[in-house]
Order: C-alpha cells, then structure tokens, then sequence
C-alpha cells in the first residue's frame, strides 16, 4: 500500500514534477533487455590512459584523498586546473580563490545555478540542452527561456546555429543569467568567434551573469576552436566556466568537476556546493591533477581519434538513409531522420532497437518546443571502433 501525506499533496516536489526518469536510463535498460548497441548515452566504452588509471591506484595506496579532501578541492588539482586554463588559453585563476573541485560537471550546474538563482529569475539557455539544466533551473525556482539552434546549411555544410536576434530578443528586465554549452551537446555546434564576442557583449551590455559549460572543449574538429566566454573583454568577473575529466579523460565514473570563477562567483557557488556532495573523488583529484599535465600530443591524439570515429560513424549513418550534421565538436551525431520516412524521435529510438539492434536518444527530450526536435535523434560515437562498424552494419538494414 502506497502511503499517503497527511495533506494527500504528491511526494515529489512540484517543481521537479515534469521530469520523470530520464531519457538515458529508458534508452540504457532498452539496451539491456534487447541486446542493442548502446549509442544512446554518452560514455566510452574504454577506460582512458593506463598512467592516469595508475596514479588514482597510487593515490588510494598512500592514503590520499581515502578521507574527506579539502572543502574546494585538493590543492594539487586547483593548481593544475589554474595551469591548465593559463597554458591553452592565457586565462589567470587563483588556484586558492577562483577554483572550485565539484563532483563532475553535473554537480557544478546545479551548485552554479542554485547559487546564482532566485525564484523568478529567467534563465536564457540554448535549446536543444543537457537534460539536467531544466531540472537545476527548476529547482532554484528559475524560469527557463530557451532560444532554439535550428538547422542551417553555410559552404554547404548543415549544422545547428544561434539566431543572435533571437537570442537577444529572449532577454528581458528579469533575466538574470545566460546558461550556455560550447562545443555543444547535443547538435556537436561550436559557437564561433564571432558568436561568442557578440554575447559577450550582450551579458556586459544587460549586466548578465554566464554560466558555461565547456566539458568537451578539447573535442573540437576541422578548422573549429574552442574560446572561453571569459576570454572575452568584461567576461572574466561574470562567468562561472564549467569543466569536467570524465569527458576529456574516459574515466566519467570519477566525477571529477571544477569551475573557475572570480572569488566571489566562486564563493557563492562554494556556499550551495557544500551542502550537496560536501565533497567527493578524494583519490581521484590527485590522479585527475596529473591528467591535466599530459602533454599536447594526448589531446591531439584524442581528438583524432575521435574524429575519426566521428567519420566513421557519419559516414554509415548517411549511407543507411538518415539526414546527418556532421559535428564540430563533442562526441555526439544528430541525425534526421525524415529521409527514412520517420518523423517521431521517441517512436523511432523505441523501436530501433529490435528493428536495428542499436539504440539512439531522441533530440525532442532536450527541448520545450518538442516540435522543434521531434525529427532529430542523437547517435553517441565514443565506442570502440569495431562497436561502431557492427552499429553502422546493423543500421543499414533499415533501409535494406
């Protein structure tokens, strides 16, 4: 017998009311049931390098991190994320004041926004968008304005791109914050020069505080780079900047997170972080610490390899009939899927798996205007290789 409230009111609060289970566990235990290809979720299928793996064996066996670590964080990781920020993008952070360690990027939304917010405060965020930012907003009692990237064909190449117009048109006498994601999940858009001077403009022009979240910045493709909004003029003392070792790294079971941050964004951010995981990864800090001090050559050939896998991956879902934009950056293919005569995300991606074998994530969950995303299906292609040639295989039997 299911207990009731003495007020019969739901347990769940309402704020969180409209969001169920997510996507990703569905389209996971969907996976499992069937035997599919999981290509829906967004972790490799490989653990990423053996020192790294070795120096959180290391740590655990000299007794580093097996106790409650430094409220922000260990000191060695805060200095290595402050280097790192200064080595690749000439941005200077105190290690001691404007670094703060969270338990994955995850957690650093949730702190930023639950700080930052107060109920009814409009959040301007881009649309389609990590599943966990409609939540977080929720709960600070935010109210979220998505601006929406459409589809676009420049040189020949579709992608999905900012209507800075509309961008600016969302904003109003009650925003309060713009919640941004470059390279992003899940069109794989890198936001341009361009693009980012002009928003930066804008946060200055409207007094605007940015939270950004930057996890995929060492996955950028082509002839697309990753700038930090706070590289920008009058960005610094505005933006929380949001980076993660689970996507650089392989190792997204660590939850190892940071943000930089003026002292006082982060001394806001600090105040709710504390009373959500305290702290978190002892052991893993100190191995994520020496992470960040591989040489260029590992990200280099990261990237490589996963845009060769990016190819790979366009490449057979173009020959198996689906419209396809090919990404910039992240790990993540969008594909349409009206050339194959579809139209509903969700109706596809639950019967792809015993059509097909391979299981895929709807677009239309990371969107208000579900309409705009229905067409649209997220293919995930941080596998390994042969996964992803058995995934292209399969896939090619929906057309014949």
């Amino acid at each position: 017998m299911t207990p009731k409230s003495s007020s019969a009111r739901p347990f769940l609060n309402r704020r969180l009311a409209e969001f169920g289970t997510t996507i990703f566990a569905e389209m996971s235990a969907l996976a499992v049931k069937t035997g599919a290809i999981n290509l829906g979720q967004g972790f490799p299928d490989t653990d990423g390098p053996e020192e790294i793996r070795e120096a959180a064996v290391r740590a655990l066996r000299d007794g580093r991190g097996n106790q409650y670590p430094p409220g922000p964080g260990v000191p060695e990781l805060r200095t290595a994320v402050a280097a790192h920020q200064h080595r690749r993008y000439g941005l200077s952070y105190d290690p001691d004041t404007e670094v703060l360690v969270t338990a994955g990027a995850t957690e650093a939304i949730a702190a930023s926004l639950l700080a930052l917010l107060e109920p009814g405060d409009e959040v301007v965020a881009l649309e389609p968008y990590y599943d966990s930012y409609a939540a977080c907003i929720a709960m600070a009692g935010g109210t979220r304005v998505p601006v929406t990237l459409r589809p676009r064909t420049t040189d020949g190449r579709a992608a999905f791109r900012l209507d800075l117009d509309e961008l600016r048109d969302a904003i109003t006498d009650h925003t309060r914050l713009l919640l941004l994601n470059t390279p992003h999940n899940p069109t794989g858009t890198v936001l341009t020069r361009d693009e980012l001077a002009a928003i930066a403009e804008l946060a200055v022009e409207r007094d605007l505080l940015v939270v950004t979240d930057e996890v995929y910045e060492h996955l950028v493709f082509d002839t697309a780079e990753h700038i930090p909004l706070a590289s920008f003029p009058g960005m610094r003392e505005r933006t929380v900047t949001i980076g993660s070792a689970g996507k650089t790294y392989s190792f997204t079971g660590w939850k190892v997170g940071w943000i930089t941050a003026a002292p006082a964004l982060v001394t806001a951010v600090r105040s709710a972080k504390q009373y959500l995981t305290y702290v978190a990864s002892g052991p893993f800090q100190y191995a994520v610490a020496e992470a960040l001090a591989l040489p260029d050559s590992y990200f280099a050939a990261y990237r490589e390899d996963m845009r060769a896998k990016r190819d790979l991956l366009a490449t057979g879902l173009e020959e198996a009939g689906f419209g396809v934009y090919r990404p910039a950056g992240t790990y993540f293919v969008t594909t349409d899927i009206r050339p194959l005569g579809e139209s509903d995300g969700f109706a596809f991606c639950r019967t792809l798996p015993e059509r097909a074998g391979v299981v895929a994530v709807p677009n239309a969950v990371f969107y208000d205007h579900r309409e705009a995303g229905a067409p649209f299906v997220r293919f995930a292609f941080c596998k390994r290789t042969s996964v992803l040639e058995e995934a292209v295989r399969r896939l090619k039997t929906l057309t014949g």
